[in-house]
């Protein structure tokens, strides 16, 4: 199978203050293949968190490489690597991250709205491109089972209902691959199961899924398991 990531030889090394270091990550190398489910599984302060930052692209290693469809990340600048973060990458968060204020589809399309505004010159632009991305919103939650819900806002919906949404809001732009962090912490046994669900059909259909998770029982959808300690990967 073709790679989608590849990792070698990263290092991440926080400073707090001028004489003391944290090393967060320590000689890491991993490859991930299109089309993998990966889990991955560490204490508190293993680096697992720092790893799934830097492959979002979210934060950058002090030293190794990072190569994203063969694309060395790494070399890119910040406009470069939010570009590829944007087109490339849907994130899920234990706490669903959704705006209160908007509704389902409103909160599934602002990826789309945000890469758009610079290019939107008039009201009767943006009337358009809005009802354009709505479709995709309205597309996105469909793949959920969410449609029925797509005009209500957080506060009327369940824990594991906000969650659909959260990955339906990861959906729209197609990326390449989902990274979870810990997406089904804060729901109980019963939504947990319905959401892995969700990402096992998405893998299915090629979505490369990674997801950090401390429970055992929802590693074993994964294909992998990737176990960091003390900013070092013991298994995978």
């Amino acid at each position: 199978m073709d790679e989608i990531i590849r990792i070698e030889n990263l290092v991440k090394i926080y400073s707090q203050g001028q004489e003391s270091e944290v090393v967060a990550l320590q000689g890491v190398d991993l490859t991930i293949n299109k089309g993998d489910f990966v889990a991955i599984m560490g204490a508190s302060g293993s680096g697992k968190s720092t790893f799934m930052n830097i492959l979002g692209c979210l934060d950058t290693p002090t030293s190794g490489n990072y190569y994203f469809n063969k694309e060395d990340v790494t070399k890119m600048d910040d406009e470069q690597r939010s570009f590829l973060r944007s087109r490339s990458i849907g994130f899920v968060f234990q706490n669903f991250n959704l705006l209160r204020q908007s509704n389902s589809v409103e909160n599934v399309m602002l990826p789309l709205l945000y890469w758009q505004k610079l290019k939107i010159k008039s009201l009767k632009d943006f009337k358009k491109q809005r009802k354009i991305f709505a479709t995709k919103a309205e597309d996105a939650l469909k793949k959920v089972g969410l449609y029925e819900r797509r005009f209500h806002y957080p506060y009327q919906l369940s824990g594991g209902q906000q969650q659909r949404v959260a990955i339906a809001r990861a959906l729209i732009n197609d990326p390449n691959v989902i990274l979870a962090d810990e997406p089904t912490g804060n729901l109980d046994s019963k939504t947990s199961i319905e959401i892995m669900q969700i990402f096992t059909k998405l893998n299915e259909e090629g979505v490369t899924v990674i997801l950090v998770t401390h429970e055992h029982d929802i590693a074993e959808y994964a294909h992998s398991t990737v176990e960091f300690k003390d900013g070092k990967i013991v298994k995978s």
